[in-house]
């Protein structure tokens, strides 16, 4: 009779198998633990959840909707888009800074798409104060695109030496490359113009004036070379031959709304404040939905003191664009001083439910 212990009775078989499965079984189980945790390295991190489309976000920003910087964020957030659709987005982005706008653009201006980096130096410009542009701006100087490193030159040129720190013998440089890229070109109004603001930056300012004869010669009626020949007229002290031009100017185009917009600004810098108040409200009369146009009239109102009707001003702003922050900070500044405080609180209300995450929220406008 067998021994029920012995290593090979029938009990002792089946416990031997039973035990040889489960380490089979465990086997099997770590190797594909391991073969899940390789694919977890090797493979890329899951898409962020993106719950609005990239139409839907771009009009919620565009018509300054709440929610509006959170959803822009999540669609700057997608790996997927096309660089065309990505610039849209870091247009819009201009009206919601925040320190995740400011790592969004850094990783744009190093994308090496042309189109998104230039976007996100136009926006860069727009949101982020002069002294510290150049550190942002400043390494596309040398970018591979060409069409990349003029547009940083003309995001820095106007800056002094200070702000530009270490990037001013860039920018030298650069702007010196775009000057001769320029000029090797067949001329035209727009390069010509161009050129006369690099001549500008350089100090050579009898060459600024030729360009600017040229692109007259070439287009006459190029409103845009005119006046930048009307306004370095005005910085060398020939004012007097600064305010016939634009007079014969505003003769021939009494329409333009731009020409309407120069005068006012011509007339402030010379201390005709009441007179520039109506050459800048028949702009704004000529083109209401142009912002610049109605914002630059609330400032001069404002500094004549006429609170009420600066504040109406912006006011139509936000009416027309509700994204507007330039308009909407203003409006909450001159509402602090005017004491009404209710539409203060109304405003910044609006300006969290945008973007919670604002730089004038959080240094408490």
């Amino acid at each position: 009779m067998p021994n029920p212990s012995s290593p090979h009775s029938p009990a002792s078989l089946k416990a031997r198998r039973r035990w040889q499965t489960a380490i089979a079984l465990g086997a099997v189980a770590l190797l594909i633990a391991v073969g899940l945790l390789v694919h977890g390295w090797r493979s890329p991190p899951p898409p962020p959840v993106v719950n609005h489309s990239y139409a839907e976000a771009l009009e919620q920003a565009h018509n300054g909707k709440p929610g509006a910087a959170r959803v822009l964020y999540q669609q700057l957030s997608r790996t997927d888009l096309s660089d065309i659709r990505r610039a849209g987005l870091l247009t819009e982005l201009a009206n919601y800074p925040s320190a995740q706008a400011l790592k969004i653009l850094d990783g744009d201006l190093k994308r090496p798409a042309p189109l998104v980096q230039q976007a996100a130096i136009d926006t860069v410009a727009a949101i982020v104060p002069d002294a510290q542009r150049s550190v942002l701006i400043g390494p596309l100087l040398d970018d591979p695109d060409q069409g990349v490193r003029f547009c940083a030159v003309r995001a820095l040129l106007g800056l002094t030496p200070d702000d530009l720190g270490l990037y001013y013998a860039s920018v030298q440089d650069a702007a010196e490359q775009y000057q001769n890229t320029l000029a090797s070109q067949p001329p035209s109004g727009q390069s010509q113009l161009e050129l006369a603001k690099l001549f500008v930056n350089t100090g050579a300012i009898q060459k600024a004036f030729d360009a600017l004869d040229l692109a007259l010669k070439l287009e006459p009626n190029n409103i845009q070379a005119a006046l930048a020949q009307v306004q370095l007229l005005d910085q060398r002290g020939q004012t007097d031959r600064s305010r016939q031009q634009l007079a014969q100017l505003l003769e021939k185009h009494p329409q333009s709304a731009l020409l309407q917009y120069a005068l006012g600004k011509w007339l402030l810098r010379h201390q005709q404040n009441e007179y520039a108040l109506l050459a800048m409200a028949k702009a704004v009369e000529l083109e209401p939905e142009n912002a610049v146009y109605r914002y630059d009239l609330a400032v001069a109102l404002h500094d004549l003191h006429q609170l009420e009707p600066a504040q109406r001003q912006l006011e139509d702003i936000l009416q027309r664009e509700p994204a507007n922050r330039r308009a909407r900070t203003l409006l909450i500044r001159y509402w602090q001083e005017n004491g009404q405080l209710q539409k203060v609180q109304v405003l910044l209300a609006e300006l969290e439910q945008l973007n919670p995450d604002d730089p004038a929220l959080q240094q408490g406008l």
